[in-house]
């Protein structure tokens, strides 16, 4: 028999009446992550291309009779999106479907189906932060997600924030960093932090620290200035991150992370002639990525 085909031996026990219930059939899904971070966008080419643009330079000053210097504007890297096909299904032959007793485990199947294919678009998603520090994964300068390096025109910028697990000046020292984002030429642009990123390890301490009205683990008597600022719009807890300590800022600026969907979740069924075996499958085609790096900004832990 070959191997993946769902046969009488699969379920031994749900050929026979008697079983009071079955279990892992019916865990609560995990609500989706992914959506609350990405911008979904939809394709109907084979890839995606997010393109930075340099703008212009410092006006020098201009003196008298002298003519005024003038500048170009030109690209920088390309984020490319290359769409990916995932699929999964199952074969069932007609003897287990006309022998087994429970019609639950029978049912379960197809959703059991659906899951295993939201839940792999969570980890696909994911590891775009999971590998985000790893220079194996560059994005399109050639730098990995999270870099002190990345080149511009300006010079060598960075997303990388200094080593450390989350805290109140952790938590500052990453704001004022999002307010010193910069321009491929170096200018300082308008960023605000929209949301934080992290493991459930640090969802406890992370409440502490952003809804204390005071100073959160110290006897001083000061006010915790990111709750009174406000610094923090929204916290997202994602479970399919890998690192426990890891956390990330995630800003305002545009074209960040990006899912493109060249095909949603399908499902399909069918029969075999010959064996008369049932079939199911179910698959999806899409990309998940970064435009701008100024978009995120990333802490290994300490």
């Amino acid at each position: 028999m070959p191997a993946g085909i769902i046969t009488r031996s699969s379920h031994p026990d749900a050929l026979w009446p008697g079983v009071k219930s079955w279990f892992g059939l019916s865990y609560d899904k995990e609500p989706a992550t992914y959506t609350k971070i990405f911008d979904q966008m939809t394709s109907d080419k084979f890839q995606e291309r997010v393109v930075e643009a340099t703008a212009f330079g410092l006006a020098p000053i201009k003196t008298e009779s002298s003519p005024i210097q003038y500048d170009s504007d030109g690209e920088g890297y390309t984020s490319i999106f290359q769409h990916v096909v995932y699929a999964l299904g199952y074969i069932v032959t007609e003897e287990e479907l006309e022998d087994n007793q429970y019609e639950a485990v029978s049912r379960a199947r197809s959703g059991n189906l659906a899951w295993s294919m939201s839940t792999t678009a969570e980890f696909v998603h994911a590891n775009v932060f999971n590998r985000g520090f790893d220079g194996a994964y560059p994005i399109g300068d050639g730098q990995p997600l999270f870099s002190a390096a990345h080149p511009t025109n300006a010079g060598a910028q960075s997303n990388l924030l200094t080593a450390a697990d989350f805290s109140e000046a952790a938590m500052e020292d990453a704001t004022k960093a999002v307010w010193r984002l910069q321009t491929n030429r170096g200018f300082p642009i308008n960023g605000g932090v929209k949301r934080i990123i992290i493991n459930p390890e640090d969802a406890f301490s992370v409440t502490r620290v952003l809804n204390s009205v005071l100073r959160s683990g110290t006897a001083n008597n000061d006010i915790n200035a990111l709750n009174a600022m406000g610094v923090v719009p929204e916290v997202v807890v994602n479970k399919y991150l890998t690192d426990t300590d890891s956390w990330y800022v995630q800003t305002d600026v545009p074209n960040g992370p990006t899912t493109f969907w060249r095909r949603k979740v399908r499902l399909r069924q069918d029969n075999e002639f010959d064996t008369g075996n049932a079939r199911a499958k179910a698959d999806m085609r899409f990309s998940a990525g970064v435009g701008d790096w100024r978009s995120l900004l990333g802490n290994t832990g300490a």
